[in-house]
């Protein structure tokens, strides 16, 4: 038997890939020796994600219908032997927002899904099109875990799950991100397997037995913190959200052996309103 060998996957949005890269982002991808790298928010044509990152790079991208919105990226070292766009039912467009690939690691193959959950508002449509992606994405979950026992998905899911990954949660319980029923999807998500599942809006649910990798190596703590708002010293006092994720199948969280979170120094030195999130996993 071969020894285990280590894969670095992160996962970013970049708030346009473009303007990322003008602030800073290639010189942390030349130091963060990523071999998987799941963007979200590309805004960018696939022309402009080639020139930018280079032949090195096997890149899959899936932009959203409306051109400059959102969009979702997939780069690696290693060409990805497949790879699916489509979430949910025909008529629902999830264009732009959630991409899977299969790589081969070391032998195993690794499901990495880049996904880009709606951000909603609450009582309005934009909020009803989060919960059919949040649906949708429920009923994939246990579709990847079938297929590859090594699934994570990764990305902006726009929701903080727990007290613990918003600062000021007090101040955004009736807010889109912090919703009682947004944060029972993830209630679900991560209760055990078949079991029934108390969920913070008072109903009950079947847990899907999937793992938060950075809850699980962080602990019981605030954060770490993805997201800062743009305004005020959100960034400088921490006051942050905790919206970035790597959701993974048991058996890969179980071979996870470093986990961060790229806060940059200043926030000068930013590229992005969220830092990057880096997980090795040795397979």
């Amino acid at each position: 038997m071969s020894s285990p060998a280590t894969v670095r996957i992160a996962s970013v949005n970049t708030n346009g890939v473009r303007a990322a890269f003008r602030k800073g982002m290639g010189d942390w991808l030349d130091a963060a020796k990523v071999d998987i790298l799941a963007l979200q928010e590309v805004r960018a044509a696939t022309s402009d994600l080639e020139a930018l990152f280079g032949p090195d790079w096997d890149i899959l991208h899936d932009p959203a219908t409306a051109k400059g919105r959102a969009g979702v990226a997939l780069l690696s070292r290693n060409k990805a032997s497949i790879h699916r766009v489509e979430l949910g039912a025909v008529e629902f467009d999830s264009a732009g927002r959630w991409l899977e690939a299969d790589y081969d690691v070391n032998g195993s193959i690794i499901t990495v899904v880049s996904t880009y959950v709606h951000s909603g508002e609450d009582n309005t449509p934009k909020q009803l099109e989060k919960y059919k992606f949040l649906d949708a994405m429920t009923s994939r979950l246990p579709e990847l875990a079938a297929h590859s026992e090594y699934a994570v998905v990764l990305g902006d899911l726009n929701v903080g799950h727990r007290e613990l990954d918003i600062r000021n949660w007090k101040g955004n319980v009736k807010k889109a991100g912090f919703l009682p029923q947004e944060r029972a999807y993830f209630d679900r998500f991560f209760g055990p397997l078949g079991e029934d599942v108390a969920c913070v809006d008072g109903t009950a649910g079947r847990g899907l037995g999937w793992v938060d990798v950075g809850r699980t190596w962080a602990g019981e703590v605030d954060g770490p913190y993805t997201w800062w708002s743009q305004r005020g010293r959100a960034f400088d006092t921490d006051t942050g959200w905790r919206l970035d994720y790597h959701v993974a199948t048991p058996a890969l969280a179980a071979t996870v052996v470093d986990y961060r979170v790229d806060r940059a120094a200043s926030h000068a030195e930013r590229w992005s309103d969220h830092a990057p999130v880096l997980v090795d996993y040795a397979i």
